[in-house]
């Protein structure tokens, strides 16, 4: 009698895990925003599409702090024609004074005017650039210049704000936060390789696992390297896309030096970095490239917070990696 009891028991359980699984739907959602791609993925029990909603949030933050559209916020703040600012805006410019003040300078998005004259910007390529004109643009930057009150933004009239090294990461927290809004509690949520998951994925019955790309200079795409993710962030910054190189043949990466107004000489080819959210890892990833790996070794003494892993050229062009903080295997 016992034994049928028993066996009753588990199937009914077995019968209420399936059920209960079953209510579980996984939606896929993918298409163009801010010049790449994104891929979202999460589970709901009501199979609830919010592409609609992702599709408005994206059109906002685009509005709010994208260069590339003519009348944004940023745009429009750029050409002194207005300094009136949202909270998608006020938000990022807060985080982005933490980082600038954490890496002295390194992370500073006040270098736009810059980026665009060496012709790795949305437009204001300077032709024939040299050190007079760099140490002009130079001038303007500085992310200290810039202040907020209230509403507004006030900055030197020749200072460009550009927020394209952490606006992927927020876009992705912005969507990963709506989600969480309407109690997803298992999602992943990438924009052009910016990335941040929760839970798991239930329908493989596994934690969410996600690939590093290989640093490669033909255009194509590989997985160098996959790995696991838990309720955290990750973003990547390459030189190995958008680079320029000298009659040497030395490589110099689209990362422009705050300090000097010229592009990074580097044998860094990525680094990843991982934190709570997108766009704080978005931004270090950027401050790291430059950086180099000596200095992100010592300044990662005092941010346990962050994992980081590097791959880089060693002699004779070989790859080589370092991980950093217990970046995951």
């Amino acid at each position: 009698m016992k034994k049928i009891v028993y066996l009753i028991l588990m199937t009914l359980v077995s019968l209420s895990c399936k059920q209960e699984k079953s209510q579980t739907e996984l939606v896929k959602l993918s298409g163009p925003v801010f010049g790449t791609t994104y891929n979202i993925q999460y589970f709901s029990e009501t199979d609830t599409n919010y592409q609609t909603q992702f599709d408005s949030l994206f059109q906002v933050v685009n509005q709010s702090l994208s260069t590339y559209i003519p009348d944004s916020d940023i745009s429009k703040l750029n050409r002194n024609e207005n300094n009136e600012v949202d909270n998608h805006f006020r938000k990022v410019l807060v985080a982005s004074r933490e980082i600038y003040n954490e890496t002295e300078g390194v992370f500073d998005p006040t270098i736009g005017a810059v980026v665009n004259a060496w012709n790795f910007g949305p437009k204001g390529r300077v032709v024939n650039l040299d050190s007079t004109k760099i140490d002009s643009l130079m001038k303007s930057v500085g992310l200290d210049k810039v202040k907020r009150v209230d509403n507004s933004v006030l900055k030197p009239k020749h200072t460009f704000i550009d927020f394209n090294a952490i606006a992927k990461g927020y876009g992705v927290d912005v969507i990963a936060e709506y989600l969480e809004g309407k109690q997803v509690e298992n999602y992943l949520v990438e924009i052009g390789g910016e990335i941040r998951v929760k839970g798991t994925n239930v329908e493989k019955e596994s934690p969410w696992k996600v690939g590093l790309d290989e640093p490669r200079f033909d255009g194509e795409q590989s997985v160098y390297k996959a790995i696991t993710l838990k309720d955290e962030a990750m973003a990547t910054s390459g030189t190995y896309r958008k680079f320029k190189t000298d009659e040497y043949g030395n490589r110099y990466a689209h990362i422009i030096d705050t300090k000097t107004g010229y592009p990074t000489k580097t044998n860094v080819l990525s680094v990843s970095v991982i934190a709570d959210d997108c766009m704080t890892a978005d931004a270090y990833a950027t401050a790291f490239q430059a950086m180099g790996i000596e200095k992100v070794t010592e300044f990662l003494k005092n941010h346990p917070e962050l994992k980081v892993y590097f791959i880089f050229e060693g002699d004779n062009k070989a790859l080589k990696t370092l991980s950093l903080n217990n970046f995951p295997n």
